[in-house]
């Protein structure tokens, strides 16, 4: 398992629909030192704001809307797109086959509604 070491520079970028539960995520992760490139409020958006990037984030934190018929479509361009970036998903759906379906696409984790900034930590900086 590779850590990221003090010196590396961690940057973030987020992908969510106005959740104020990653609202409150990110601000405590941008206290602790973290920069966030940039938060889109889709998946769409978001590809457009890493394409003019000069630099990718280390990490994008997706909160996952699975009423859009699309998103595992999207997820799967995200990917193949932009293959380095660690992507963790985040939703409120606790479903087995959903779960295997993120990681399928080579998401490195999925995070449930309720994990809090130390859950984020560990799994950022434990890549």
């Amino acid at each position: 398992m590779e850590t990221v070491t003090a010196q590396q520079k961690i940057t973030l970028a987020f992908i969510n629909d106005k959740s104020p539960i990653l609202d409150g995520i990110c601000q405590d992760l941008v206290a602790s030192g973290t920069e966030v490139l940039f938060r889109s409020e889709s998946i769409e958006d978001g590809l457009s704001q890493l394409f003019s990037l000069n630099e990718l984030p280390y990490v994008c934190i997706i909160d996952l809307d699975f009423y859009d018929k699309n998103v595992l479509t999207q997820l799967q361009e995200l990917r193949t797109k932009y293959p380095t970036i660690k992507l963790i998903a985040h939703s409120d759906i606790d479903d087995e086959k959903v779960g295997k379906a993120i990681l399928n696409i080579g998401f490195s984790s999925y995070l449930l509604v309720g994990s809090d900034t130390m859950d984020f930590k560990k799994l950022i900086f434990n890549a």
